[in-house]
């Protein structure tokens, strides 16, 4: 079996989650042979479990360093997100297969130019979009794309059981700030979400969104959004989050022509129409008629891989030819959602897809250089805010 040499860039929460389930031998094509980790404590501590462990993976303080020591074949990035496109472009540029974790990054602009990159390049770019294995979204998906029961009309996803604390927001002065992080809870907790929406449902062509910015929390990014998507086929959306429900809900509805599907408490429902719609109501007389409803028996296949389906279709990828769970270039999507949202929070207006992303860079520079971190997102590095997401 050819192993992949995998090299894992920030070794915080997800470095070390992913670092264990490959040791723990759940993705037998892997072998970690050097991690990044630019925090000299978290440095020392990976430096212990290795002397305790006999791990076998050489420790370096920058990606620059993994990169030159020609000990990986590909790359997890796990740093914080301001850092994820150019990593991922000097990892792409020196021959590394990459795979990025959420978010892509936190602003369009420089996202395109990894994608760039990753197209020349001809190597292997995924995204950590873990959720795409849900066999729920999976098979959802799969309802909503059959062309069995008609067009979308309407989607609606309250996604508000983010809650968090102030004591999180304190945990790090970084936390919550334009300059630390680019984005609230749209670019911390959702862009899962932000993907499964438009991967079942497709990209909106309008924005237009609410945002209260530290409503619930002492911080400067938004804690509360409600947003409204336009299509170009004419159907609706509706995007409702926060951080600061204590008793949040997390519950997605789509209205289809001939049927209505809904996701809560991981479980699928789904309810058929006979006749469709369009066709009950252009030949219905009765006043108050309405079409006859049964309730769908939906079967999934019950699988949910997660992170580790993801690892693993990624060397299946690079050794095989195979499929991704999501390809690179699909990290821009749910970036242009949330950027969109900023964007029409910011200015006050409805704001169109494609968007002027230099116009949305200035606005967030403008944030950034006000953000109580003094440092730009450009000096700031990685060290001071490395290994505690």
């Amino acid at each position: 079996m050819k192993q992949l040499r995998l090299g894992i860039i920030g070794y915080g929460n997800m470095g070390r989650f992913h670092h264990n389930n490959i040791l723990e031998g759940k993705c037998p094509e892997i072998t970690v042979t050097a991690i990044a980790e630019p925090n000299k404590a978290r440095l020392k501590a990976v430096k212990e479990k290795e002397k305790g462990e006999k791990l076998t993976a050489a420790l370096f303080e920058s990606h620059e360093e993994l990169i030159k020591s020609g000990l990986a074949d590909a790359v997890v990035i796990a740093t914080p997100h301001y850092f994820h496109p150019q990593i991922a472009i000097d990892c792409l540029t020196a021959g590394l297969h990459v795979m990025v974790e959420k978010p892509a990054g936190v602003y369009t602009k420089n996202v395109r130019q990894l994608n760039e990159t990753a197209a020349r390049s001809g190597l292997v770019f995924g995204m950590m979009f873990n959720q795409r294995t849900n066999h729920v979204y999976r098979k959802l998906r799969e309802l909503v794309k059959s062309g069995d029961f008609g067009n979308i009309r309407r989607s609606n996803w309250i996604i508000t059981d983010w809650y968090r604390p102030q004591a999180y927001y304190d945990s790090g002065a970084w936390r919550a700030t334009w300059a630390g992080e680019g984005g609230g809870v749209l670019l911390n907790q959702c862009p899962h979400q932000l993907d499964l929406w438009q991967w079942i449902c497709g990209m909106p062509i309008k924005i237009k969104s609410h945002m209260a910015f530290g409503k619930w929390h002492d911080i400067e990014v938004e804690d509360e959004v409600t947003a409204y998507a336009e299509y170009a086929d004419g159907s609706s959306g509706v995007f409702v989050t926060s951080t600061g429900d204590a008793c949040g809900t997390n519950r997605l509805e789509i209205q289809m022509d001939k049927a209505k599907f809904v996701v809560e408490g991981g479980k699928l429902y789904g309810w058929e129409l006979f006749p469709a719609e369009q066709e009950f109501s252009a030949t219905n007389k009765e006043p108050f008629g309405t079409p006859e409803v049964r309730e769908m028996e939906i079967v999934t296949d019950n699988l949910y891989t997660g992170h580790v389906g993801v690892l693993n279709a990624f060397a299946d990828a690079i050794n095989h030819g195979r499929s991704l769970v999501a390809g690179g270039g699909e990290g821009i999507n749910g970036l242009l959602i949330s950027n969109a949202m900023h964007l029409s929070a910011w200015t006050g207006g409805e704001v169109e897809i494609p968007f002027d992303e230099d116009e949305y860079y200035r606005l967030l520079m403008e944030r950034v250089a006000g953000s109580r971190v003094a440092k730009k997102p450009q000096t700031f590095t990685q060290a001071d805010i490395s290994g505690t997401f």
